[in-house]
């Protein structure tokens, strides 16, 4: 009896550890494919078709594209409008999408919109969880605004948003003219940080994964991050969800969780002190839209006021998502600071 105690017990350990290497392994490459080409007023590009459940959420004006940003590396860019050139990013896990609302309600008559996708998530490549750094993210971001060859343009920049977008812009001096700062942060942490619930959470390898992968998804929970939950609905989950969950790794939302600085020896700070030292010589029309219930950054609010201490500040009702509730507030902040830029000329 006794041995068959013990090998039973060695069979599920053994098939444990099994289990615990499969939900932490790496992760494969994925590269999407595109069907054709797109012109933009940058050049020709390679198109890419969306699914129905996508291109039913936008309208037909819009064009969609991937860009290679290193061999095997494409990122996703959707684009609508002409005229003065506004980059819009997203963070960790959404997509270009999450901007569709803010771009419904601005003039696309006289904005050029660009709205690309980080790699890891919507349609982008998918990589390996040990390419994650902050500092390739960056380097494939400042890729893609190098080939659109803009001469100017205003940034908006949210979660992950932040410091990926900035840090690109950094990467190109005298190309930013104005922004638009939603809950995002550009700060290294000086000394150890306290995270949110659900960061702290996915710190630990395998417990991270059995948390926010294995009995439910990153995107299963998005709601909760929302001060109205319906804006996060399960329609608008799957528009962020399905591109990741079908491409054959879903590992980025878990990764760029822990990719989160929390001190100042977390593999990320050293980026982040480039990416602060940079918002730190900025002189341009800025304003900030802030959700105050934001659970993951809505207390932020000071510190990045603190970085920019002239911006006006609209502050909202909205969650971490601020994009799917007070898409009017942000759309209205991106006319007044372009308004602003267009003035100076």
């Amino acid at each position: 009896m006794l041995k068959k105690l013990i090998t039973i017990s060695a069979i599920l350990l053994a098939l444990a550890g099994g289990f615990a290497l499969y939900i932490t392994r790496d992760g494969v490459r994925v590269t999407p494919t595109g069907k054709g080409t797109v012109v933009t007023e940058s050049g020709v590009f390679e198109a890419f078709p969306l699914p129905d459940y996508i291109s039913n959420a936008l309208n037909p004006d819009y064009k969609s594209y991937l860009v290679e940003a290193a061999p095997g590396i494409k990122i996703h860019v959707l684009e609508v409008g002409t005229g003065y050139p506004v980059y819009l990013q997203h963070g960790n896990p959404t997509a270009g999408l999450l901007y569709r609302q803010v771009a419904a309600a601005l003039p696309t008559e006289r904005m050029r919109l660009i709205m690309p996708t980080m790699v890891g998530l919507g349609f982008s490549s998918k990589i390996p969880v040990s390419e994650h750094k902050l500092d390739n993210h960056v380097r494939w971001m400042h890729s893609v605004l190098q080939q659109l060859d803009l001469q100017q343009v205003v940034y908006v920049g949210q979660d992950w948003g932040g410091p990926v977008g900035m840090g690109a812009l950094a990467k190109s001096p005298g190309l930013l003219k104005g922004a638009v700062v939603l809950n995002t942060g550009f700060n290294a942490p000086k000394q150890n940080a306290e995270l949110s619930p659900a960061h702290a959470a996915v710190r630990a390898p395998v417990i991270g994964e059995l948390v926010m992968e294995v009995f439910a998804t990153v995107f299963d929970r998005l709601h909760g991050a929302q001060n109205d939950p319906d804006s996060m609905n399960d329609a608008v989950k799957e528009l962020y969800a399905r591109p990741v969950l079908e491409s054959g790794n879903s590992k980025a939302p878990v990764t760029l969780m822990r990719m989160v600085s929390d001190g100042p020896d977390h593999p990320s700070t050293p980026a982040m002190r480039q990416i602060e030292a940079y918002v730190s010589t900025l002189d341009i029309p800025t304003e900030i839209v802030w959700g105050m219930n934001d659970p993951i950054l809505g207390r932020a609010l000071p510190v990045m006021q603190a970085n920019f201490p002239d911006a006006p500040v609209t502050k909202t009702e909205a969650g971490h998502f601020l994009q799917e509730e007070v898409p009017q507030d942000i759309a209205a902040a991106i006319i007044r600071v372009v308004d602003q830029l267009n003035a100076g000329d």
